[in-house]
């Protein structure tokens, strides 16, 4: 028992960044026995045979358009499905992920390896990233147990396989770490680097808009000098012209201009068949398919009423006293975050990954001292891992619910 004790004191002595690193160790063991038990039992598919190794089973679902985008670049044609709409390709995966992966791969490292080792590197940052965030805003365990939360969440295996999340955080968590720092022209290089990761540049456009417009209201009580000012609107216009970036490129490699959003669209069809990109509307549609598919009859109204609660209850949220604690800057980038996704994407299965950037929300989550608390929210973080390994990622036959 003393030296339990005795563990424990020299493990809280130690400093931050080995404590954080020593979290993130351990949750990664976790999430590799949970893998590895799913791929002992995964059986042959489109991307590897029964029973693959650990790194072969990573390598699945997008994994593999992030090495075909490695390997061959972008199709100068888009492909067309039977219905003369275009279908699922490349340009739906943008080039940052892929530019490291083709570095291991002219080194002669499989993929699958290369993929993984990739996003375990970028996570290990995020964590260290996440952790020094959240410190400068709340008491260090507090931020130390979101770091938990953070690397045991229900898809946290995506940390660990060949996505390009994982790349994205640690630039999205560097970018806020810059805004919390003031440091505004530091922020294009940063903003750039994670738009080219995952589509991002738009929900900083939306963060940038509302820090100018609190800092503007404020300037009585803190200071908003010309020069700042110019800065905050120059970083939010680039931000706006990289979260648009892709589709010119898009639209230059293919002569299409609505190549990347057709794109985009060919994978929400299996759901709701082709439709038109309509802002905020999608996830109306994807509220009214889950009813449809639950069973509800009238589902179109209690669709209406469910997202309308929804937008409510989250929005109050971000009053509340733990929320608050975050300070503006962290809130306004969830409340950004949350506005370009309710705008643009389509609520299925996949949507659990792209909330992670809202990560630090997790801040907020953590403040409760509570040990029964903190151990049942592990113990949900990881039995939700089974659960979305079981229905997201292990392939079990005709597969409807990717990550």
């Amino acid at each position: 028992m003393a030296d339990r004790a005795s563990l424990r004191v020299r493990f809280w002595r130690t400093s931050w960044w080995v404590k954080v690193l020593v979290i993130f160790a351990a949750s990664r063991v976790i999430t590799t026995v949970i893998m590895l038990a799913f791929a002992n039992i995964q059986a042959a598919n489109a991307w590897t045979g029964a029973k693959p190794d650990y790194f072969s089973f990573a390598a699945m679902w997008d994994s593999y358009w992030y090495y075909i985008v490695a390997v061959s670049g972008y199709p100068s044609t888009l492909p067309l499905g039977s219905d003369g709409h275009v279908s699922q390709n490349a340009w739906a995966f943008l080039p940052g992920f892929p530019a490291v992966l083709r570095i291991f791969l002219t080194v002669g490292v499989p993929y699958q390896v290369a993929g993984v080792i990739i996003a375990v590197a970028f996570s290990a940052g995020s964590a260290l990233l996440l952790y020094r965030l959240l410190a400068r805003v709340l008491p260090a365990g507090t931020a130390l147990f979101a770091v938990v939360l953070f690397c045991t969440g229900a898809t946290s295996p995506i940390l660990q396989v060949g996505y390009a999340e994982s790349m994205q955080m640690f630039f999205l968590f560097l970018a806020l770490m810059l805004l919390q720092d003031r440091r505004y022209y530091l922020m294009i290089s940063v903003i750039a680097a994670a738009a080219l990761t995952r589509p991002t540049g738009l929900a900083f456009a939306v963060l940038l808009m509302f820090h100018a417009i609190h800092r503007f209201v404020t300037r009585h009580r803190d200071a908003f000098p010309t020069r700042q000012r110019v800065a905050v609107v120059v970083v939010g216009l680039s931000s706006a012209f990289l979260g648009a970036a892709w589709t010119l490129v898009a639209w230059i490699g293919t002569g299409s201009s609505s190549a990347y959003t057709d794109t985009e669209l060919a994978w929400r069809t299996g759901w709701i068949g082709y439709q038109e990109l309509v802002p905020f509307q999608p996830w109306f549609q994807g509220a009214q398919w889950w009813l449809n598919w639950l069973r509800i009859p009238n589902s179109w109204p209690w669709a209406v009423i469910g997202m309308i609660l929804l937008i409510a209850v989250f929005t109050v949220a971000l009053f509340t006293p733990a929320a608050r604690r975050l300070g503006v800057d962290l809130r306004f980038w969830i409340a950004g975050y949350a506005v370009y996704l309710l705008a643009v994407f389509f609520p299925q299965t996949s949507t659990f990954r792209l909330l992670m950037p809202l990560a630090p929300a997790l801040g907020a989550v953590a403040i409760p001292r509570s040990i029964v608390y903190r151990v049942s929210l592990v113990v949900l973080g990881i039995v939700g891992q089974v659960v979305w390994m079981y229905f997201c990622w292990w392939v079990n036959g005709y597969d409807w619910s990717p990550p």
